[in-house]
């Protein structure tokens, strides 16, 4: 299918052919007809993209903080790269998306094929929405203007924040679409408008409405209109819906408000505020969020839990619902926001038209009527995949399931570097897919993750999904007879691993058997290698520890939920768990864990005894500072200490034929971690990490979580 996408790095907008993503059990499936350009939005993403490396920074000093810190903890290079990264990521534009549904979810009901609905879906032929984000089309409202009403819920999502009642008078500065839908709105309230603008295009199109205007290209100042238009009362409310760095629309809409007014920003602008504007009336000042109660929340939005009507009456799928009744009734003109009008095939005319700054309103997309049949969840993009390689072979044929950040900055590389064959990569979406597919030489990209399991040219299978997949996803490979690369968890909990040992040990018991491996890469890192030799020199029992200043993460975050992410024990801590397993090279007998608040669970300090006496602490913690080094492993025995500071720097007190060394950049050893499976898979040796222990680790760590 054909999706527009926008490069971060240099400000290209394209027309990329990326596969039809795939359908979430509650997630609708939609072919789509229309979608909207939201001008102001996505032209600023086009001057950011556009925008040199100086000026990106200037536009986002938190991130140039963030990547600071970065260099001071992980070195230059990493960090470097890791921007690169970022950048190198093109984004979907669009979120105004009208069609018709195509295929339900399997936890849906009620949305049948063919229905029409509105969706904050991408500029995509297809596009795979969640329920909560779709509503269902009036047949008196068409397709076209359809496309409004994401924007319009956005403008009436500001005003119910306000609260305006029948009378009262409000102020809309900045008369784009969302200020233009957002007039009519307050029109059909009751509400006196005054509108503020410097297009005289736009002004006229809001006297149209019914407001009254303020050229603010004349030169009249708006506060001094604003008060005489109300008889010097000052406004009831005003609502921001200007794009600018300045301040002055809030200093603006502070002077000219009555005592008491209400300020509702919708758009984006300075706030330098003043306090003497906003204390002598005791304004009320709030940020609108998008659409209305919802955004953001991954329950809502993600798990399809609509919020009860009684207690929550206006969520963000029942504001697109509430626009679309008012387009039904006749009380919102859209035709006059109407200004061009191009089909998909020349989206790119219709973004050179925005980046030149040349007038436009509403840039409507239309899309061909295409048979679903002609969809495809398979994109080439290099040379087909070749015949399977038998053991002994050098380059073993290797599929990704999961095309998030880590695989696309690291495990992909890594594979390609270690001698594997990239095959196919799958995500739901499909566009992470094809952009990792495109950057690091997969054949192809695809949706389609069934297809990798019965793929007998694929040697082996690359996990790199949301922790509660892994499991499944690691029992099917097996079945498949594929050898499987799980990113850390293998698990989340002992009936999901005990599953996994069982169909191991049976499949296992052919020949040959398939490798198993979790991405436990710190055990591969160089310097922990040193640490290792070392240590067989060593007779009795050692001691470490382990810090880990771990960075809090929301509480809503996904890796925080149990069934999702597992718990940051379970989910990250394992890496740790793993490494002293290594170091130590003697089997856990006594595992404990002590949390400092027993609610957030992801500041711990966790206790480890091994069979020869040796002894081991992680501290992994969620309330450090960032300036802080991230990782410190330290090992005390035979008079020795060795100390490792993040991967990079070694450091040897009292240990002979062990020196101090600091590498030029940061090594956890993913390299070496994927090049290991890889030749395990060629030459038939055994699996990098012992099976016997990947499975401990996992126990451990879920017995862990699991203590209270």
């Amino acid at each position: 299918m054909k999706q527009i996408l926008q490069g971060l790095k240099n400000g290209r907008t394209e027309l990329a052919e990326v596969p039809v993503p795939s359908v979430g059990a509650r997630h609708v499936l939609i072919q789509t007809s229309r979608s909207l350009v939201s001008v102001g939005t996505e032209r600023m993403l086009i001057d950011f993209g556009k925008a040199g490396w100086i000026s990106k920074a200037r536009q986002q000093p938190d991130k140039v903080r963030m990547v600071l810190e970065k260099v001071r903890t992980d070195g230059l290079l990493p960090t470097v790269e890791a921007v690169r990264n970022k950048l190198d990521q093109a984004l979907p534009l669009g979120y105004c998306n009208v069609g018709h549904v195509v295929e339900s979810g399997s936890a849906i009901h009620g949305f049948a094929p063919g229905e029409r609905v509105v969706s904050n879906g991408a500029h995509a032929e297809y596009a795979s929405v969640p329920i909560n984000l779709t509503a269902r089309i009036p047949d008196a409202v068409s397709d076209e203007h359809a496309a409004f009403t994401v924007l319009g819920a956005i403008g009436l999502q500001g005003i119910r924040l306000a609260e305006p009642t029948l009378g009262e008078t409000v102020v809309v500065i900045g008369l784009g679409l969302i200020g233009l839908l957002g007039v009519q709105l307050l029109k059909a309230n009751g509400c006196r408008v005054i509108g503020l603008d410097f297009d005289p295009d736009k002004l006229a199109l809001a006297r149209q409405f019914g407001a009254e205007t303020i050229d603010l290209a004349s030169g009249q100042d708006p506060v001094a209109g604003a008060l005489s238009l109300t008889g010097q009362r000052g406004v009831d409310a005003v609502l921001i819906c200007a794009s600018t760095r300045s301040s002055d629309p809030v200093s603006q809409a502070a002077r000219m408000c009555r005592k008491r007014g209400r300020i509702v920003l919708v758009g984006v602008t300075g706030l330098e505020l003043s306090r003497a504007e906003f204390y002598e009336k005791e304004l009320t000042f709030q940020v609108s969020c998008s659409y209305g109660p919802g955004r953001y929340d991954p329950a809502y939005e993600e798990g399809g839990r609509d919020y009860p009507l009684p207690f929550v009456r206006w969520t963000e799928q029942r504001n697109f619902e509430a626009v679309l009744g008012l387009m039904a009734e006749g009380r919102i003109a859209i035709e006059p926001l109407i200004s061009h009008r191009f089909p998909i095939d020349s989206a790119i005319e219709a973004y050179d038209l925005i980046a030149q700054g040349r007038p436009a309103l509403g840039v409507i997309l239309t899309y061909p009527n295409k048979s679903p049949e002609h969809a495809t969840r398979n994109v080439q993009t290099a040379q087909p995949v070749r015949q399977r390689v038998s053991a002994g072979a050098s380059r073993p044929a290797v599929a990704f399931i999961g095309a998030g950040n880590y695989a696309n900055a690291v495990l992909a590389p890594a594979f390609a570097e270690g001698g594997a064959r990239l095959t196919s990569v799958a995500s739901a979406r499909g566009l992470t897919a094809f952009q990792i597919a495109r950057k690091h030489g997969f054949a192809e990209s695809t949706t389609d993750t069934e297809s990798l399991f019965t793929n007998s040219e694929i040697d082996a299978l690359v996990v790199s999904t949301r922790h509660d997949t892994h499991s499944e996803l690691a029992l099917r490979a097996l079945r498949a007879g594929k050898h499987l690369f799980v990113e850390k968890p293998l698990c989340l909990t002992h009936d999901q691993l005990e599953a996994i040992r069982e169909a191991y040990e049976e499949i296992g018991g052919g020949h040959p058997a398939p490798i198993l491996t979790v991405g436990f890469n710190r055990r591969f890192a160089p310097h922990v290698k040193t640490v290792r030799e070392a240590l067989r020199a060593v007779n009795g029992p050692k001691a470490f520890t382990m810090t880990v200043n771990a960075g809090a993460i929301p509480a809503e975050h996904w890796t925080q939920d149990r069934t999702l992410g597992g718990g940051r024990i379970v989910g990250e801590a394992c890496h740790f768990i793993d490494l002293l397993r290594d170091l130590a090279d003697s089997k856990i007998e006594d595992a404990r864990i002590a949390y400092l608040d027993d609610e957030t669970r992801d500041t711990a300090s966790i206790t480890l005894g091994f069979a020869d006496g040796s002894i081991g602490t992680i501290q992994y913690f969620a309330n450090g500072s960032k300036t802080f080094p991230k990782e410190r492993l330290e090992v005390f025995a035979a008079g020795g200490i060795l100390q490792l500071d993040n991967f990079r720097k070694l450091r040897s007190f009292g240990w002979k034929n062990v020196r101090s060394h600091r590498l030029m950049r940061q090594d956890k050893g993913q390299k070496a971690c994927a090049a290991a499976f890889v030749q395990a898979i060629s030459e038939g040796g055994p699996p990098p990490i012992p099976m016997d222990q990947i499975f401990e680790v996992a126990a451990v760590s879920i017995a862990l979580a699991n203590q209270r």
